[in-house]
């Protein structure tokens, strides 16, 4: 027998070798990411493209505000921001239907009004302007603007000073534009002055603290105090009043206070409305009207213009000869 031989015994180990059916599957997914980042630029694009909107409205607001102010130079100055409403560009005042000279509007018909002239009252002698001086103060006293309010009879009308104060002020500050309650008063008396046949001159006023900017074009209380002349008149225009009743609109800056002591006391910034008396408004309107007919100072002077030929040897005459 042979001997068997004893030895180590070698083992085979099987290798197994997985095969799965994935790769399939994975090539379907393996793209998902890409999907997703779609998604996110698409919803950054978005977002982009309102904020975008959003900011190219804000500009364009922003540019009509900076040309308003600038044309009325309210950027160079030191007063409060103007408030932000719903005009055209361009203009500082709300646009409003101007009223016919019967007192009707010019927008579409609200009823059947008579054609005829409506009676206006005159208000010549001191009596009579005191009584329209009542009116008005109790106007101003149902607004809550009692202590904004004086009135004067002078002999050429009735003086009505419409004032800050220090604790309520007519226009917002460093701005023509008009707070809500004075603007709402002058509309309350636009029907008052609608019915009378006296005109008036519009006067501002400014106290004496001027703007950053001194420049000679540069915005200044001259330009404020025209521009609160204009927009009173456009509130009284809103309210109702003919522009006839206007005769003239005046801007007087710091040049006339009524505090003289204290030049930017909150009294001096101020708008005051002149109801004339037939007389005195006459007498404007020939002031700044047609010149009349020369008239001689003396009997023996003459106002004829002299004729070429007679000037030419009276030249002559008065040139010395060597």
């Amino acid at each position: 027998m042979q001997a068997t031989k004893k030895g180590p015994e070698k083992h085979h180990e099987a290798t197994i070798v997985k095969r799965g059916g994935g790769k399939h599957q994975e090539d379907e997914h393996g793209g998902a990411w890409k999907v997703a980042f779609a998604d996110f630029c698409m919803a950054l694009m978005a977002l982009f493209l309102v904020l975008w909107l959003i900011a190219a409205r804000d500009a364009q607001q922003a540019k009509a505000i900076v040309r308003d102010n600038t044309a009325s130079g309210l950027i160079d100055g030191t007063g409060g921001k103007p408030e932000v409403k719903s005009s055209p560009a361009g203009s500082l005042i709300e646009r409003f239907q101007l009223p016919r000279s019967n007192g009707g509007s010019q927008g579409p018909s609200t009823g059947n009004k008579s054609n005829t002239p409506a009676m206006r009252t005159k208000y010549e002698s001191p009596s009579e302007l005191a009584a329209l001086a009542h009116q008005l103060e109790q106007m101003s006293v149902d607004a809550g603007l009692a202590s904004n309010l004086a009135t004067v009879i002078t002999p050429d009308g009735l003086r009505v000073m419409l004032h800050d104060t220090d604790r309520q002020g007519m226009f917002v500050r460093g701005s023509p534009l008009p707070t809500a309650r004075f603007a709402k008063l002058l509309r309350a008396m636009a029907p008052l002055f609608e019915k009378m046949e006296n005109q008036m001159l519009i006067v501002g006023h400014t106290d004496s603290l001027q703007y950053t900017n001194a420049g000679p074009a540069s915005y200044s209380n001259w330009s404020l105090s025209v521009n609160r002349a204009l927009a009173a008149r456009s509130e009284l225009l809103i309210g109702g009043m003919r522009s006839e009743s206007i005769l003239q609109l005046v801007g007087m800056a710091d040049r006339a206070p009524i505090d003289a002591a204290h030049p930017d006391a909150s009294a001096n910034r101020r708008i005051e409305l002149l109801i004339l008396t037939s007389k005195q408004a006459a007498a404007v309107k020939t002031m700044f009207g047609a010149p009349p007919a020369t008239e001689s100072l003396t009997e023996d002077a003459s106002t004829a213009r002299t004729d070429d030929a007679e000037l030419k040897e009276l030249r002559s005459q008065m040139v010395k000869k060597p």
